[in-house]
């Protein structure tokens, strides 16, 4: 049974337990003991990715590596990641496969147009330029020492519990929609699915991890809004936004793209289980309905 490393082991990385469990003898670095990982089966290294002297016992502990976590909060290096190639080189024996999780951001703002993974990446905020680092560096890593590098390119995860209910509570409003911005989807199970077949097929290089829909940001709440009994947000236009929205989310509303996820559901055989927000979206969330 191969060995498989989960770096980042968050709500995506809990959700594709049960089948890696399955399939792999599973360790995770954690920064801190998880009793309930434990009790499952799950092999727990202590260890942090900022703390490079406390990553020594990742050296020839995997045949496959997911690399799930994000990168710091300021710079524009991942040195999480150069830590980590670090200290899987240290080791006799080369992890044989590497999936990394980044994000569409790494994309820029695409004016909306439908976009494969040949489009160049073109980041436009600190966060998607390391991302971009990361990639790299793990992409070069694995030329130099003949592995295979895959990269998940996700764009915003969702599931019933990661919604934007506190937004639409509060009252926090999107953009009109003759100024709105395309925003792309994958539902949190799906995306563990694709993270697992990623792990067993697939060629090096970027996959478009994105369900099969095209929307704009403002459908996106209405859509939840509806589904969850919560007052749709008011429309604003770019020139309101500035004042009324923050930054984070604006940085989100200035990218808009299409993401084309073909090469995903070919390469990695996946029929994806929520094709679009309308079937993943429940209705009447933490009501009982």
């Amino acid at each position: 049974m191969k060995r498989l490393l989960v770096i980042g082991c968050g709500d995506v990385a809990r959700r594709a337990l049960p089948t890696w469990l399955a399939r792999y003898r599973v360790s995770a670095l954690l920064r801190a003991p998880d009793a309930k990982l434990a009790s499952a089966g799950v092999q727990v290294i202590r260890g942090d990715l900022d703390r490079p002297e406390t990553l020594a016992a990742l050296a020839s502990s995997a045949d496959l590596v997911a690399h799930l976590a994000p990168p710091g909060e300021s710079g524009a290096r991942d040195q999480r990641t150069r830590n980590l190639v670090a200290s899987l080189g240290a080791g006799a024996m080369l992890p044989q496969r590497i999936v990394y999780v980044s994000t569409s951001g790494v994309y820029g703002d695409c004016a909306g147009e439908r976009i494969d993974e040949s489009r160049a990446t073109n980041p436009q905020t600190e966060r998607a330029i390391r991302r971009v680092d990361a990639e790299t560096v793990l992409r070069e890593w694995g030329r130099k020492h003949g592995l295979p590098v895959l990269v998940l390119r996700a764009p915003g995860i969702y599931a019933a519990e990661r919604l934007p209910l506190e937004l639409l509570r509060r009252g926090t409003p999107v953009l009109r929609a003759a100024e709105d911005s395309y925003t792309n989807h994958i539902h949190a199970d799906d995306f563990a699915a694709i993270v697992s077949e990623a792990l067993e097929r697939g060629a090096p290089g970027a996959y478009n991890a994105s369900d099969d829909g095209e929307m704009k940001m403002g459908d996106w709440f209405d859509l939840v809004a509806d589904r969850c009994g919560l007052p749709r947000a008011a429309r604003v236009s770019r020139a309101e936004a500035q004042k009324l929205i923050p930054p984070g989310l604006l940085s989100f509303m200035n990218e808009s793209r299409r993401l084309l996820n073909g090469r995903m559901k070919e390469e990695l055989g996946l029929q994806l289980r929520y094709p679009t927000v309308f079937e993943g979206v429940p209705r009447r969330v933490g009501t009982g309905d």
